[in-house]
């Protein structure tokens, strides 16, 4: 009879911090005991801490041990499984989010970072084993695919959805119910689901983690959709470099069909449905609806000029619904528990919740989700943790490469679509980048151009030369040759390019210089001014200098030096023995070795 269930955690995070190997300890030692019959192992999906991976939870006690290793193993299994007592050590901790001495019986929904948290599209992730089908059947898996074939009309589920408020998560923010009203009347002979799971935003892995920890709710979603708009192809686009969730989800579609669950006459309701999956090289531009249709068919992802839209002539021509894994992941609930159920949730204008990808200089990095409108000191002060080492919290990113900045002053923003549209930034798919004090956010503009530049498809010239153009003046700027016309034609060349490219890539590329112009003005000015980076970031306007009277002469500098500009001078500090060190400046490549190094903090960055 089975007593206990260790729950591993199998997402991306965990896997490549060594959870395999941990899982198979645990095999090796439970055999070891003969424990098999009643202990239960269970590979899961995400849990949300990424922080503190790889975790494990013992149930039904739901211990919550972090940061285990491959050596903590035997002690658990010993300890804890055999014996009945908790590995103290490794038990979280929430008041400081590391190991205790202390053992805690608090419920892991009642710590910190998941308490304002309240989980939908991740209901599933760090909950059950990603590729058993009927773990997630026993979750009230496919409930609502036989209500909306059996006890729902097509118009049923589409006006369940457009009630629910449900809003892509992809970073449009479009109405998803809408979006299927408009596919739904067209008459083609065949329609089209198309799941974008195509998420390139740097620093951002929601949809992977669903992916890796509830495939079988995608497929569910996708099923839906398909009734709800007389489709009866899908296809899932997921990027190749997330190759446990291409995996999983391959697993889940070959259930599901041997279920019944996709295919022929599914629930006897006479609908058919049937998915395959695609894989994409990596394309950021991919992530744009049109060009993730293009690169289905077989060509190069390039975005296409609408309209027509997608729900008129999308995937070969034909009427196509296209959603993100999140927006998807919701579905299968609203249609359970109903649009009122959804719509209590979030704000006016932004109903339910959205998932985050949490990272930066935070304590908490991992994944959350929350109700729209919870404010964003409330998601880094509460769930994230708070800023490491004691440092201020400057901005966050929202959007990624596509977003615009939340400075210090307004962190009780609510984070919804409204709010977020009326200070210049916008939600995106999920990303969110917590900035501290040391950050440069003239170089940070710079970091996210960057990548977009090199992410054009180069179709449009607005896009293609007008960013590489706005990354030349940046760099000027950082290397302290900007002037201020140089801030003014930023400007007018962001807007140029918002206004006149092709697709969504293009049209929103400037948004994280025009914000960072917006409220960190002064750092711009700084720069072209004054020839300094307030953050000590950008290496051309950076110095490093040694104070003679504290230097004690060690020569611990000098021989970490790569370009052997430090030299001894023939001053000695009142109180030391040895003549004291100094950068000469003209070979100085500012790597900042020589302060890394210094144990007497003699050298500073200026």
């Amino acid at each position: 009879m089975i007593r206990s269930q260790v729950l591993i955690c199998g997402g991306t995070g965990c896997t490549s911090s060594g959870s395999p190997k941990i899982r198979a300890e645990f095999e090796k030692q439970i055999q070891n005991y003969d424990l098999q019959d009643e202990i239960k192992l269970v590979q899961t999906g995400c849990f949300g801490l990424c922080s503190l991976g790889p975790v494990v939870i013992v149930y039904p006690d739901g211990t919550f041990y972090s940061r285990v290793t491959e050596a903590d193993v035997p002690e658990i299994v010993e300890e804890h499984l055999l014996k009945g007592r908790p590995v103290d050590r490794l038990v979280y901790n929430d008041t400081d989010a590391a190991p205790t001495d202390t053992h805690t019986e608090t419920a892991l929904s009642e710590t910190r970072f998941y308490k304002a948290q309240k989980r939908v599209a991740l209901r599933n992730c760090g909950v059950i084993d990603p590729e058993n089908i009927e773990e997630y059947i026993a979750m009230d898996g496919y409930a609502a695919l036989g209500k909306a074939l059996t006890e729902m009309t097509p118009e049923d589920v589409i006006k369940c959805v457009t009630d629910s408020g449900l809003r892509g998560r992809g970073g449009g923010g479009f109405p998803t119910g809408r979006k299927w009203a408009l596919c739904a009347p067209n008459k083609a002979p065949q329609k089209y689901v198309v799941c974008n799971a195509d998420e390139g935003d740097p620093g951002a892995f929601m949809d992977r983690s669903v992916l890796e920890g509830d495939p079988h709710a995608i497929i569910e979603a996708m099923a839906i959709a398909g009734y709800a708009i007389g489709a009866t192809k899908g296809y899932v686009y997921v990027r190749a470099e997330y190759p446990i969730a291409v995996k999983r989800l391959a697993i889940a579609i070959g259930q599901a069909r041997e279920y019944g669950l996709l295919g022929e006459n599914i629930f006897d309701s006479g609908f058919s449905f049937d998915l395959q999956i695609r894989l994409g090289a990596g394309a950021f531009v991919c992530g744009e609806e049109t060009a993730l249709m293009t690169s289905i068919e077989g060509n190069r992802g390039e975005p296409r000029p609408r309209p027509p839209y997608p729900a008129v002539k999308g995937l070969y021509g034909s009427p196509t619904v296209e959603n993100n894994v999140e927006t998807f992941a919701n579905i299968p609930q609203i249609i359970l528990k109903g649009a009122e159920w959804f719509a209590s949730m979030g704000t006016e204008k932004s109903k339910g919740t959205k998932v985050f990808a949490l990272g930066g200089k935070i304590n908490n990095t991992g994944l959350v989700e929350i109700p729209m409108g919870t404010t964003l000191r409330e998601i880094i002060e509460d769930i994230g943790g708070g800023i490491p080492n004691g440092k201020k919290f400057k901005a966050a990113q929202t959007g990624g490469p596509s977003g615009g900045c939340i400075p210090e002053s307004l962190i009780d923003t609510p984070v919804d679509y409204d709010n977020l549209t009326a200070i210049g930034c916008m939600m995106g798919s999920g990303g969110l980048i917590i900035m501290d004090e040391d950050t440069c956010m003239v170089d940070m503009a710079k970091f996210f151009l960057d990548f977009t530049v090199d992410e054009s498809c180069g179709k449009c010239t607005p896009c293609r030369v007008g960013m590489k153009r706005l990354m030349e003046m940046l760099e000027k700027i950082t290397k302290g040759q900007g002037t201020l016309e140089d801030l003014d034609k930023i400007e007018q060349l962001c807007y140029y390019i918002k206004e006149n490219s092709l697709c969504g890539l293009g049209q929103t590329a400037p948004n994280p210089v025009l914000a960072t112009l917006k409220f960190f003005r002064d750092e711009y000015v700084a720069h072209v001014v004054d020839k300094k980076c307030p953050a000590g970031v950008c290496k051309d306007l950076l110095s490093f200098s040694i104070d003679k009277e504290k230097c004690i002469g060690c020569g611990l500098c000098a021989r970490n030096c790569p370009v052997n500009t430090i030299t001894r001078t023939d001053y000695i500090a009142p109180g030391h023995k040895l003549a004291s060190f100094e950068i000469h400046q003209d070979k100085c490549v500012k790597c900042g070795a020589c302060m890394a190094n210094c144990k007497f903090k003699a050298i500073s960055k200026q």
